[in-house]
């Protein structure tokens, strides 16, 4: 009797196709924070802020100045010497605030969140992210504030032609100034990112912020004159005024001067962050 083995068919099992290993690169991470970036409504609204900031006090600036020369009345001391350069530049203090406030949060926003962890489980190198945090929201501060200085000085240009404050595009610093001012508003959305990244708190970095642009040069105003002349240029504030400022004496900085002075003081707030965003898990 013979016995007949069953046939049993080899069936191919289709491996499942590999996904591609994707590799972590600086131009994929700041592809990264560009998104995350738009898809807070948040950035869309304090970005938009910070332009109306800008467009909008300056422009008051200017119709303001124009009304008291019509009507002859005495100007303020703001006003005294004021250019259409001074004048399209009223918001900046505004906008800085506003950008700042921004940077703060792209950091700081995370560590509240937790969605830090993620980003880092993602970059496990750490600082790909910073940097990219910092590039990103550095640029498009920069981008939007010399964009809205400019726009501003064209309209401010406008109102006061007939007055002692008119300057065009052609004239001596005023280039200088606008771009000036573009790149001071640029790196302080940097210092943003930087505090926020480094204090890990959005309260603390937008206090840090505050404190250094705008209440430490006050307080410094309190200390004797001798003081003030040796401590005062090299704040930040002050600094990255001196960036844009049409005209210069002793007791202020010259426009390089003031770059270099401000250029350092954001390295230092990156540097520290960085430092602590290697040394410190989240």
């Amino acid at each position: 009797m013979n016995t007949v083995a069953p046939s049993q068919e080899s069936t191919a099992v289709a491996a499942p196709p590999s996904r591609p290993a994707y590799k972590v690169t600086g131009a994929r991470v700041m592809r990264a924070e560009w998104a995350k970036l738009w898809s807070l409504r948040s950035s869309w609204i304090t970005l938009g802020l910070a332009l109306l900031f800008l467009v909008a006090f300056g422009l008051i600036a200017a119709f303001q100045f124009k009304s008291r020369i019509s009507s002859g009345r005495p100007m303020d001391r703001d006003f005294a010497d004021a250019t259409a350069l001074s004048l399209s530049l009223f918001g900046t203090n505004f906008a800085q605030l506003a950008l700042g406030v921004l940077g703060v949060l792209v950091a700081a926003g995370e560590y509240s969140t937790g969605m830090i962890r993620s980003t880092l489980a993602a970059v496990p190198r750490r600082l790909p992210v910073l940097w990219s945090k910092a590039a990103v929201f550095g640029v498009i501060a920069l981008a939007l504030s010399t964009a809205g200085v400019f726009v501003t000085f064209l309209a401010d240009s406008g109102i006061v032609s007939q007055t002692r404050a008119a300057m065009s595009l052609s004239d001596a610093g005023v280039v200088r100034g606008l771009l000036g001012a573009g790149l001071y508003l640029g790196l302080v959305g940097v210092i943003g990112v930087a505090l926020g990244a480094l204090l890990r708190s959005v309260a603390g970095g937008i206090s840090v912020l505050v404190a250094s642009l705008m209440l430490i040069p006050g307080l410094v105003s309190l200390l004797p004159t001798s003081w003030q002349d040796n401590i005062s240029p090299y704040l930040p504030g002050n600094a990255g005024q001196a960036m844009f400022a049409l005209h210069h004496d002793a007791t202020t900085l010259s426009p390089v001067a003031g770059l270099v002075v401000f250029v350092l003081w954001t390295a230092a707030a990156l540097t520290g962050a960085a430092v602590r965003l290697v040394r410190t898990d989240a």
